[in-house]
């Protein structure tokens, strides 16, 4: 049994969206990452337990792709493996940038709610 108190044992679970937002934010302050680089650094910024598997990080990857958000090229890594880099693109850094307001919004709406339901 961990000794852990169980909110911080908890998975951080993304609503719909957010994790490309996370994603879009992170290549644009931390510059070109692969795919591991990007989960193992956004797993230690969090606060909470935050794990990003391949089963969610990669098709959020293919999706930002696809929507020409972000750009991928095959480098060699520090560890001399080759890795698909990611960059943000200028539509993504739009996207981000519409994406942040929208959360913004979002996250002020739930705030309010939060606050009126103690009163």
């Amino acid at each position: 049994m961990s000794s852990e108190p169980r909110e911080s044992r908890e998975r951080v679970e993304l609503l719909q969206g957010t994790l490309d937002l996370i994603v879009l934010r992170a290549l644009s302050t931390m510059g070109a990452q692969h795919a591991y680089g990007l989960a193992s650094r956004l797993e230690q910024v969090a606060d909470h337990r935050f794990t990003l598997n391949q089963g969610t990080l990669y098709p959020a990857l293919v999706r930002l792709e696809q929507r020409g958000w972000i750009k991928g090229a095959w480098q060699t890594t520090e560890n001399n493996r080759e890795a698909k880099f990611y960059t943000i693109t200028r539509a993504g850094t739009r996207a981000l940038e519409k994406q942040t307001a929208r959360w913004r919004r979002l996250a002020g709406l739930v705030e309010k709610l939060l606050l009126n339901e103690s009163s």
